[in-house]
């Protein structure tokens, strides 16, 4: 599949139709058959209008020995009709949901590979609207719509074929307004697909703000904002129905005016069928069957035109969820793997912003991690220390300069190579609503119950596991809900112990803790870090005064470098965190 920018130009309709189409094609066994059922139903019920014929000629002719024919061949006849739908249906519906099954997991997967920098642009509740709301509609497009196509456009298809036979000249009115229904239909679908746009986009709306706030009720409650959400989501949602209701609006002009067309096109049949050169020609029969067949197509006509909605909101629904199908994923160019690394992370001249109308985030960082060095970060909010780290795992990839890992570019090892050495815990602790031991043994397949046992003691965890009724097997609720924030930070130190990665990145991992379990854990990550590389972003100097370096960052740039030590002693940036950071610890022993 190419990938194209999401800027581009979105796929056309029948781009996106043919494109639906390749997800169809592993089960073309399925569409023929759902196809030869409708046309089993097409064919039979256009044949009711030739038994007509056959029984009007037959009084006509006073041939009553037919009587247990015909009668018969109704039955017969709609019973082919029952096993034509039950095929076309249940085949077509089998193809229908495959291709949403497939769709929605293609869409899915793209999301899990997509760079840092798209979740930057793009809120979770939009994303999540593409791959449920979006999806399905054109789970409707393809089921609903697509058996109404085919089942009423063969109907459509056998009808004008026998009335071309049995009448050419009066057929050629039906003809002569088929132009003017498919202007109506055009201008109908370009409003349907434009309005069902706005539909999709306005639900990623509704799902982005009601996220948010189900997510941050504590924050919404504690600072008096229900009524100010209440009054944002009421506007995400009266767009919604506004758009809704233009899109009823179209649908609901839209059928009955075709609906019209193809009755005053029946009255001028009508009125010319009556004329006696014409009636010359047919038998009563011929004439009934006539009537019959072009009255049954008013019916298919008006479904088809019914469901051009349905189609539309499918075919918008699709563009966009090509157009993210089509969002380049992280960049991953490199072919060099490590079984384990040795842990020397060097940055050469590494400058990094993350929009080219952003200011430098890095600028012209410079040093090396010796394997097993503790690497502390440390300076003020917004200077870099998280970006710093971020490019290691390449979340991001430096604008500018070069990462080495054991010498080696990291843009040369895969992202899968690349991050198997690394351990990451940050501020922001994600857990899965899963058991403790399973958010532990995260990512890791098959793992043994004693080394994530081994693990929780390391990080504290199985002082407050052995409280819980089901230890270690306790579901932990939505992201955590259910523990502390000290204890969601000890479960995120065990996973990266468990890892057993040779480079460990800690974010602010020990900031939710309080200072006994801080205690704790400085413990745990002290035995931990032996002989790994680790690089710590810490707020609270107290707690990387042992590392064997020190970068104070401000504003992309290492301004200082050393130990806890040295950078006392310059009487510099560090000096001055440390000293500010000691008056504010000893300042409420004074009062």
């Amino acid at each position: 599949m190419n990938q194209t920018q999401t800027s581009k130009q979105a796929p056309t309709g029948l781009n996106a139709y043919l494109r639906l189409l390749s997800y169809v094609r592993p089960y073309w066994p399925a569409f023929i058959l759902s196809v030869l059922g409708y046309a089993l139903y097409a064919a039979s019920s256009t044949a009711f209008a030739q038994v007509m014929k056959l029984l009007v000629d037959s009084i006509q002719d006073g041939m009553t020995e037919k009587r247990l024919f015909f009668p018969l061949l109704v039955v017969g006849i709609f019973a082919l009709r029952g096993v034509g739908t039950f095929f076309g249906t249940y085949f077509m519906t089998y193809v229908a949901r495959q291709l949403i099954h497939y769709l929605r997991l293609d869409l899915f997967k793209r999301f899990l590979v997509l760079p840092a920098g798209f979740y930057d642009k793009h809120s979770s509740g939009h994303l999540v609207s593409r791959l449920t709301f979006n999806v399905e509609q054109v789970t409707g497009a393809a089921t609903n719509a697509i058996t109404v196509l085919v089942r009423e456009g063969l109907f459509v298809v056998g009808l004008m074929g026998y009335l071309l036979w049995v009448n050419w000249k009066l057929a050629l009115v039906f003809v002569a307004v088929s132009p003017v229904i498919g202007l109506v239909v055009s201008y109908a679908s370009k409003r349907f697909r434009r309005l069902s746009h706005r539909i999709q986009n306005s639900m990623g709306d509704v799902t982005h703000v009601a996220s948010e706030t189900l997510q941050g009720y504590r924050v919404v409650r504690s600072f008096g904002g229900t009524e100010f959400e209440y009054q944002r989501f009421l506007k995400a949602s009266e767009y919604n129905r506004a758009q809704a209701m233009k899109m009823a609006l179209t649908k609901a002009i839209n059928t009955p005016v075709v609906q019209t067309i193809v009755a005053i096109a029946l009255g001028i049949l009508v009125w010319l069928a009556l004329s006696p050169d014409l009636m010359g020609e047919m038998t009563p029969g011929e004439f009934i069957a006539f009537l019959t067949a072009a009255s049954l197509m008013a019916k298919p006509l008006r479904q088809l035109t019914e469901i051009n909605n349905t189609i539309q909101q499918g075919l918008a629904a699709a563009m966009d969820v090509f157009t993210y199908l089509d969002a380049p994923e992280e960049e991953d160019k490199g072919t060099k793997t490590l079984e384990r690394a040795q842990g020397e992370v060097s940055f050469k001249k590494v400058s990094f912003q993350y929009a080219q109308d952003k200011p430098l985030a890095l600028n012209q960082v410079n040093f090396t991690a010796k394997p097993g060095e503790m690497i502390a970060l440390v300076g003020r909010s917004g200077g870099g220390k998280s970006t710093l780290a971020n490019l290691i795992p390449r979340f991001y990839n430096a604008t500018q300069g070069e990462i080495q890992l054991d010498g080696l570019p990291i843009t040369e090892l895969t992202l899968a190579s690349l991050r198997e050495q690394i351990a990451l815990v940050t501020q922001q602790v994600t857990l899965f609503n899963d058991t403790l031991a399973a958010n532990i043994a995260y990512g890791i397949k098959d793992p043994d119950p004693k080394a994530i046992e081994a693990a929780a003691k390391a990080a504290f965890v199985m002082d407050f596991a052995e409280k819980l009724p089901e230890g270690l097997n306790t579901l932990v609720g939505d992201n955590g809900v259910l523990l502390s924030g000290g204890q969601r930070q000890r479960i995120a130190i065990a996973r990266a112990i468990m890892k057993d990665a040779p480079i460990l990145i800690l974010d602010e991992a020990t900031s939710a803790l309080d200072t006994e379990s801080e205690r704790f854990i400085q413990q745990a990550l002290e035995e931990v870090m032996q002989g790994r590389t680790s690089f710590v972003i810490a707020h609270r100097l107290s707690t990387i005064e042992q590392a064997d370096r020190i970068l104070v960052i401000d504003q992309g740039q290492i301004v200082e470098e050393g130990n806890h030590q040295e950078l006392l002693a310059l009487n510099g940036a560090y000096a001055q965190l440390h000293q500010l950071q000691f008056h504010e610890q000893i300042q409420p022993e004074h009062e």
